[in-house]
């Protein structure tokens, strides 16, 4: 194997190489993996006339997109309302001719480039984040938007034309998770006219080439993976997925600026009640917010299976934060996440046929310097819900390259495979 297939291999559980790809580089949302990679794993199943793909922790929509390429059905759940609307409004390929989709971009241009009053806001993100005459374009923009948007097709498209052109027209930079980082600048920074311009030429351009080489036939659910969702039982041959890591990563803060901006919330407060009780939990600021107590959460059934080896590692978490300046809950983030995770593998048994497969792209983590084996606990949970086996394949490894690490433990991503 060429040390360029190796890294491209390496990477196959990021989201970098979707950037360069149709419909997927239309928006750049860090927690995902490589389409690439979920086309060929979906080949590689042989898939019949009725075969039908899963993912639960379905993002801005690389499944969806990866299985449409390859002309199988495939369903999608996302409990994040913002990013659920992304992966909506990127599965519309179908509905919208190029032309008419640039006809409109140059109407609300146009409208946009009439509305000439300040824009109202009292948000200290986007204040930071924007020139006051960037920021005026914008709202102006965001304006024209809302005096036409009837929620059609069209306008969905429209919606996150803007929404992706944001970063551009930025000079905040952005963490390699796309936090948003008002004090650190960037060298390119786009008119927000040309950032929508350019954005637009772009999707067109995908429009045209997935009308002509993608099959209609994915659906994306806004729904908490925790819950049934409304999907047939046992019509689900293959799941593809990679679940939040218990990595304290806070999903709701990755998409801040975009909701600040469209007026979801209006600072980091309301992310509680508008995001993160519709997911998982695999940030402290979400376990701390859920005011979990330990002893409790780990006298759930559904941690039974792995509990000999969760608790002594959730007790050494509690006593080592009180030596820590920030006290972070690890403690009760680990517990919650598998319990959460428990509830998803018993949600996915009675979706999937016997026989099926499915794949989770994950990494350990280390809070605190104490190592979580997330995918021998993950494998012992999806036992203990019905499926067969499990086999863990890594891809990579993690927290070797960076030389001021808050630990030393040597971590690593992979593929857990699990047989129904």
């Amino acid at each position: 194997m060429t040390r360029k297939k190796e890294t491209k291999e390496s990477r196959s559980g990021t989201f970098t190489d979707n950037m360069k790809l149709p419909l997927h580089r239309w928006f750049r949302y860090s927690a995902g993996f490589s389409a690439e990679w979920v086309e060929n794993t979906i080949r590689e199943h042989q898939p019949g006339a009725d075969y039908t793909v899963l993912d639960p922790f379905a993002g801005s929509g690389t499944t969806l997109l990866a299985a449409e390429r390859v002309g199988v059905v495939a369903w999608g759940l996302e409990g994040h309302p913002f990013v659920a609307r992304i992966a909506r409004a990127k599965l519309l390929w179908r509905e919208v001719e190029p032309g008419v989709f640039l006809d409109a971009i140059a109407t609300l241009l146009e409208q946009a480039a009439r509305i000439d009053a300040a824009p109202e806001t009292d948000s200290e993100l986007l204040q930071k984040c924007y020139s006051p005459e960037s920021l005026a374009k914008l709202f102006a923009l965001k304006t024209a938007f809302l005096e036409r948007d009837t929620g059609s097709a069209l306008d969905q498209l429209l919606w996150l034309t803007l929404t992706a052109a944001l970063r551009a027209c930025s000079h905040a930079g952005t963490a390699q998770w796309q936090y948003v980082l008002p004090n650190k600048t960037k060298a390119k920074v786009l008119d927000p006219f040309v950032a929508l311009e350019e954005k637009a030429a772009q999707i067109a351009e995908d429009l045209a080439f997935a009308q002509r080489e993608h099959s209609a036939q994915a659906t994306i659910l806004q729904h908490d993976a925790r819950n049934t969702p409304a999907i047939p039982p046992n019509s689900i041959d293959l799941v593809v997925t990679s679940p939040p890591y218990p990595n304290n990563y806070d999903y709701a803060d990755a998409t801040r600026l975009e909701m600040t901006f469209w007026g979801e919330i209006k600072g980091w407060g309301d992310l509680n009640n508008a995001v993160r009780k519709h997911i998982i939990r695999s940030c402290s600021q979400h376990s701390a917010a859920d005011k979990i107590k330990l002893e409790v959460i780990l006298q759930e059934a559904a941690l039974a299976p792995i509990i000999d080896e969760l608790g002594p590692v959730c007790q050494e978490l509690a006593e080592v934060r009180l030596t820590k300046g920030g006290k972070k809950t690890y403690h009760t983030m680990i517990a919650a996440y598998f319990l959460d995770l428990s509830r998803i593998f018993q949600m996915l048994r009675p979706l999937c046929k016997a026989g099926s497969r499915l794949c989770l792209v994950i990494g350990d983590s280390a809070p605190y310097g104490v190592h979580v084996p997330a995918e021998e606990w993950l494998g012992k949970l999806a036992l203990a819900a019905g499926f067969k086996s499990y086999t863990f394949e890594k891809i990579r490894d993690r927290n070797v390259k960076w030389k001021n690490r808050k630990h030393d433990v040597p971590l690593h991503e992979g593929r857990l495979w699990i047989e129904g």
